[in-house]
């Protein structure tokens, strides 16, 4: 809650040295001062104020202290090397373009933010997503997670949140709530209907054109994608304006509804998210430069993209924010798949019923081997000729491995019922391959395995490691992307991951070769063997990390005041 008057605070500086008894050295980027606003303005040319060194429980802080005024919800920060406004620092730290900000607020009865006392309150954001998918009704990949799940997050934070999608003929209609038509309207020599309902707490508009062009059974794998694509962006347009939805931000993802970034959108901002560079470059350079903040989803792979053709021209706007993962949806703690609910304090126990589950249900053996695992998609993204040479490593050294998923491609479906085949038969009762989609199994995978291998060749932000961690399975990982913003690996990475305020997790490779998942895959599998008592410390240590979406719900909401203030 917010005080009265002067209010003090400290943050520690990432240059300057601390430690048990170890008197804190001069910041060596010398930014002694900071600059602040509130209410969400740039505190570019405001006015510095000078921060004090000081100690506190053997640790290095700056201390200042600020007036906070009566009618501010939040207060704005950065901090620079001079005090002089406007004048160019040669140092400063402005937590990538979105400042640093301390809440001063409380919730109001209303669903504004407001504070006691305060004089003004926060008025919402009007946030509207527009996508082609969205989970769990409307889900191929990682897209439709980040729709739902973000706009689930960023509602919490007291904000509205609406949908927009197409009214595919496939979608999952037992899980949309109070599903209604409420009219129509005519559009690109159709009439589309608008229909309503509520997706995981979330209010969603489904836009179902006469044509038909979303009549056809799945979301994608039609010679004519883009033409439909693009018919529902002018649709959801018309649609916003129409009726009168007026939004603060307009949310478009991908190539899909790149349309959106440079359509009639009113007075909205738009926000643009790159899911995947490998599709659409075409539109995704068009919308780079219509939109007004864009997005990647993680901040590796905005460094990795950032020379790409439809980036490089616009990078200023670009912004790489870590995905999280639902955390009601993947919660051991509260799994009905799980035939032992567990937390970090029960965790051996917990991972030992679900192991001994996965391995009735895959008839496996019950003996005391290590359990390496993988759920993915057999594309070559994901690296599907390293997944084949872990299959064959693993039970190599003793252990069990198990595969859930399949391939679009029928050649490399025929590889892997081969590979099945030939690790069935040469090592029976240690490997299961299944090639259909079974989210009650993942789940028991997730929990039950003690590795869970993610060598992708390239992974703009990657969930599966994610939910791994959250089920205590040590993740096996390519250094690429996501992969490298979310694990730290035991034996090589404790200075980055203290840098990220993170602790190891995991065991890392960097090349694409069998050599280099050999590196990664052996370390896990000998400290499993060899130290159980540091393995399930791991186990423990990484149920305790946070991968939901709070954090980055607030870097997006951070965002989409940057994109008002543009």
């Amino acid at each position: 809650g917010r005080v009265q008057g002067q209010r003090p605070f400290r943050i520690k500086c990432a240059c300057s040295s601390y430690g048990s008894h170890v008197p804190m050295q001069p910041c060596l980027c010398n930014m002694q001062h900071c600059r602040w606003s509130y209410n969400s303005i740039n505190p570019r040319n405001a006015p510095a104020i000078p921060m004090e060194q000081t100690i506190s429980a053997n640790l290095g802080f700056y201390m200042a202290t600020l007036d906070v005024p009566e009618d501010a919800w939040c207060m704005d920060l950065m901090f620079v090397d001079t005090k002089v406004p406007g004048q160019p620092t040669g140092f400063f730290d402005n937590n990538g373009g979105l400042d640093y900000h301390i809440a001063v607020a409380s919730p109001a009865a209303n669903g504004a933010v407001s504070s006691p006392g305060s004089l003004s309150v926060q008025a919402p954001l009007k946030v509207v997503h527009v996508a082609v998918e969205m989970a769990p009704i409307a889900k191929v990949g990682g897209m439709g997670d980040v729709v739902t799940a973000l706009g689930r997050a960023v509602q919490e934070e007291g904000h509205t949140v609406e949908v927009i999608i197409p009214k595919y003929d496939c979608i999952r209609y037992e899980q949309v709530e109070d599903l209604r038509q409420e009219g129509s309207f005519a559009f690109g020599g159709t009439q589309v209907r608008v229909w309503r309902g509520v997706v995981e707490g979330l209010n969603t508009t489904f836009l179902e054109p006469e044509n038909g062009h979303f009549w056809r059974g799945c979301i994608y794998g039609r010679n004519d994608d883009a033409v439909r694509f693009e018919f529902h962006c002018g649709s959801a347009l018309h649609y916003l304006n129409t009726y009168n939805v007026q939004a603060h931000i307009v949310h478009c993802h991908d190539w899909q509804s790149a349309h959106i970034a440079w359509g009639n959108r009113g007075n909205s901002r738009c926000v643009f998210t790159i899911h995947n560079l490998s599709y659409g470059a075409d539109l995704v350079g068009r919308a780079m430069g219509a939109c007004d903040v864009a997005t990647t989803v993680s901040p590796t792979y905005a460094q990795e993209i950032s020379g790409q053709g439809p980036i490089a021209p616009h990078l200023s706007k670009l912004y790489g924010i870590r995905n999280g993962i639902d955390a009601d949806i993947w919660d051991p703690e509260d799994d009905p798949f799980l035939p032992m609910n567990y937390s970090y304090e029960n965790c051996i126990q917990g991972k030992a019923a679900a192991r001994e589950e996965l391995r009735r249900r895959l008839n496996l053996a019950n003996v005391d081997v290590p359990v390496v695992g993988c759920v993915t998609r057999l594309v070559a993204q994901k690296g599907i000729h390293l997944i084949k040479h872990a299959a064959w490593r693993t039970l190599e050294r003793g252990g069990q491995f198990v595969l859930l998923g399949s391939a679009p491609d029928g050649r490399v479906q025929a590889e892997f019922n081969a590979l099945r085949d030939q690790l069935m038969q040469q090592f029976h009762g240690r490997a299961a391959l299944i090639f259909t989609y079974d989210e009650p199994l993942s789940h028991v995978i997730y929990a039950g395995c003690d590795m869970f291998l993610v060598p992708s060749m390239f992974e703009p932000c990657g969930l599966t490691q994610m939910i791994a961690m959250q089920f205590g399975t040590v993740p096996v990982v390519r250094r690429t992307g996501g992969l490298a913003d979310t694990v730290y690996d035991v034996d090589h990475d404790e200075e980055r991951a203290a840098a990220a305020g993170m602790r190891t997790n995991g065991f890392m490779f960097d090349s694409t070769d069998a050599a280099g998942m050999d590196y990664a895959l052996n370390r896990a599998i000998s400290m499993f063997y060899n130290d159980r008592p540091g393995w399930n410390t791991i186990v423990a240590r990484i149920m305790q990390q946070d991968w939901s979406w709070y954090s980055p719900a607030l870097d997006y909401t951070e965002l989409y005041y940057k994109a008002l203030r543009s």
